[in-house]
């Protein structure tokens, strides 16, 4: 499955492991985000921010439509 947040994730050339270094979120929700086990719409406001901070991008850009 190919989330948003996995799209945008590989465009910026971050591993799943850099990005839960730099955004704070834990490596495991970050994998259950981008295979679909969680729903990324469901996150925690602070837990979208942290990543969208991390990915440089807005919020909705990481919301699969």
């Amino acid at each position: 499955m190919r989330t948003r947040l996995k799209i945008v994730r590989e465009y910026k050339g971050l591993s799943q492991s850099e990005l839960a270094d730099k955004s704070g979120v834990s490596l495991r929700a970050i994998q259950a985000y981008e295979q679909g086990y969680k729903d990324f719409s469901k996150a925690q406001l602070a837990t979208a921010l942290k990543l969208a901070d991390a990915l440089e991008c807005d919020v909705r850009d990481l919301l699969d439509k």
